[in-house]
């Protein structure tokens, strides 16, 4: 963590938000933060448990970056910072670990301002960790914040989002958008990059990292030549297992999505991949739409089993079948 971070464009709105709760003094003693990937939420909880901390807060909310609180922040090392996060990548938050974290909240903050909790993402709570946290919101220890962080607000209980304030962060508007990636030199793509990461910053950022648009543009001619019986189904799930899962499903879905707008000749700007409008709409005059929805209904499964022990290249092969099969009709 960073005391030095400044705060997000899109952002601004909800920082005064948060700024009035420190500057007034009145700390809810549970946040829940929700929004779509790629927006900064564990930043913006970063930033605010930051200013909570600090002993010389500024006017505007932000950290002084100088204070003993401050520097202790920055080198990781702040006793009353509580970061709860799954054991492993896609597994659960167990109850073993809220049991652990209750226990620490016994014993008061070390130092005299507010302890804060990050729990992300709070939806891994299994059901045994999330009956067992909701002590924590029910019986709170004193100068303790609780901040949640989630995509899938859906998959909290009721009674956790009941006693939480809730801060939504949405995505910024497309020139903001872009604003933003052209001052972290990013130049290239950017209508196809806020198309597929449905306008979420970070997310954009990652991708052209990792160069994910050239992946996806190596997956969807894979995709193709399956569909025109110049690939194999089975070999083409092969090579995919080394792509990125998540962004593998989702540019899958996005694809056969495109494909249902373009049977129904829906606009090119309203296509999640505008540049490949071409070929999109060529596949399209010979498909079923019946059999596009199937395939539409399969991936959203095979998205949702994605952090369960499902065999991975197995299930690529079984999308792949389909939609080759789905091209001789």
């Amino acid at each position: 963590m960073n005391t030095a971070m400044p705060i997000l464009p899109w952002q601004q709105q909800d920082w005064q938000h948060l700024q009035q709760y420190v500057l007034q003094k009145r700390i809810p003693q549970a946040l829940l933060f929700t929004g779509n990937k790629g927006l900064g939420k564990q930043q913006l909880a970063d930033q605010y448990a930051a200013a909570l901390l600090c002993n010389a807060v500024k006017r505007d909310g932000t950290t002084c970056g100088q204070c003993q609180s401050c520097l202790l922040i920055n080198a990781g090392t702040h006793p009353d910072i509580l970061h709860v996060l799954p054991e492993e990548a896609g597994k659960n938050i167990t109850i073993a670990q809220i049991r652990n974290l209750t226990s620490k909240l016994t014993l008061k903050p070390q130092f005299e301002r507010y302890r804060v909790v990050i729990i992300n993402p709070a939806d891994a709570m299994n059901n045994a960790a999330a009956n067992a946290f909701l002590k924590c919101l029910e019986e709170p220890t004193e100068r303790t914040c609780i901040i949640l962080i989630t995509d899938k607000p859906s998959r909290l209980p009721a009674t956790i989002i009941s006693r939480c304030q809730k801060l939504n962060i949405t995505a910024p508007d497309k020139t903001t958008l872009i604003d933003w990636l052209k001052q972290n030199n990013i130049h290239d793509d950017l209508e196809v990059l806020c198309s597929l990461t449905k306008g979420a910053p970070l997310l954009a950022q990652h991708a052209v990292t990792n160069q994910h648009i050239a992946i996806r543009n190596a997956c969807f001619k894979q995709w193709t030549a399956i569909a025109k019986r110049q690939d194999h189904p089975v070999l083409v799930a092969e090579q995919w297992l080394a792509v990125p899962e998540s962004a593998l499903l989702f540019w899958l879905i996005s694809w056969v999505m495109d494909l249902i707008k373009c049977v129904y000749r829906v606009q090119t700007g309203y296509l999640y991949n505008p540049d490949l409008t071409q070929v999109l709409q060529e596949l399209a005059g010979q498909l079923e739409l019946r059999s596009l929805y199937q395939l539409y209904d399969l991936l959203l499964i095979s998205q949702q089993r994605l952090n369960t022990q499902i065999n991975k290249q197995l299930m690529l092969e079984e999308i792949l079948i389909n939609w080759s099969n789905l091209n001789l009709k």
